[in-house]
């Protein structure tokens, strides 16, 4: 689920007019979902998060770099019928648990066999 795809209420075509307390808000909700990825990886992932305008509206992105393998991430979009742009409790924590999860499948996918890195 957390393959690169985007979650949360999908990508829009208009970007919708946040105040700058919801943008502050969203941003902070991206923090905490960066903060808890990197709580349940070691210190050798590296995790980010982004808001910025696309193409297709805002985007709001949470990303995380394994120290082998591809990049995984989670993005997630408000849209313009949204009053509340936050991100809910329950939805960061299993943002953050699926990036951590699948940041994990990546190591373990580069090595095959079973090995662990440290193993090699």
């Amino acid at each position: 689920m957390y393959g690169n795809l985007s979650g949360g209420n999908g990508v829009t075509s208009s970007e919708p007019a946040l105040t700058p307390d919801q943008r502050r808000e969203l941003r902070r909700d991206l923090a905490s979902v960066a903060a808890r990825t990197r709580e349940l990886l070691p210190g050798d992932f590296v995790v980010g998060s982004e808001l910025r305008s696309g193409t297709s509206g805002l985007e709001a992105t949470i990303a995380v770099q394994p120290p082998v393998g591809s990049i995984v991430s989670a993005g997630y979009a408000p849209t313009s019928d949204d009053e509340d742009v936050s991100i809910a409790d329950d939805e960061r924590e299993d943002l953050a648990m699926g990036l951590a999860a699948s940041a994990a499948l990546q190591v373990k996918q580069a090595f095959p066999d079973d090995e662990s890195p440290a193993a090699q």
